[in-house]
């Protein structure tokens, strides 16, 4: 299984960065995975939240394919402990998935026509993080997920 992650705009964060990037080197040994980073929409001081939504949402949607099995990162998702994370990622191995695409949205969340294209939702916390942080956070835990996996 190749598990992809999206993430809306660079970080202007050296510590973050340097964060993902140290997990990142360590979920490859477990699985393939990537990130890939969808540029921040130019010119939005004439941009409603909602137009800058829509342009955000475009441009993720040219990166999926029908076969992709897509999760969003949402304050309304599922919320889990890492083990039970853990057990889902294992679920989503074991059943055939080719491609596991999981995303972080930009500040506004995401557009309704990814909403309408994703497989499920899951949340970190109850609490509201930075769309920033949360790659950090998210990594790490998904790095938990296949340590906890290998036992």
């Amino acid at each position: 299984m190749n598990v992809e992650l999206i993430v809306v705009g660079k970080t202007d964060s050296p510590q973050v960065a340097a964060l993902v990037e140290m997990y990142q080197k360590r979920i490859s040994n477990y699985v393939r995975f990537g990130i890939t980073i969808v540029p921040d929409v130019r010119n939005t001081r004439s941009m409603s939240f909602a137009q800058q939504k829509k342009a955000e949402g475009e441009a993720i949607m040219r990166l999926l394919t029908d076969s992709d099995y897509v999760v969003l990162m949402d304050e309304r998702g599922k919320q889990m402990r890492s083990v039970d994370f853990a057990f889902w990622m294992q679920k989503r191995m074991n059943s055939g998935v080719r491609r596991l695409v999981l995303m972080i949205g930009g500040p506004y969340g995401f557009a309704e026509e990814v909403y309408k294209r994703a497989n499920g939702k899951i949340s970190l916390s109850k609490m509201l993080f930075s769309h920033q942080i949360v790659r950090a956070i998210f990594t790490e835990q998904l790095y938990r997920a296949f340590t906890i996996i290998k036992g």
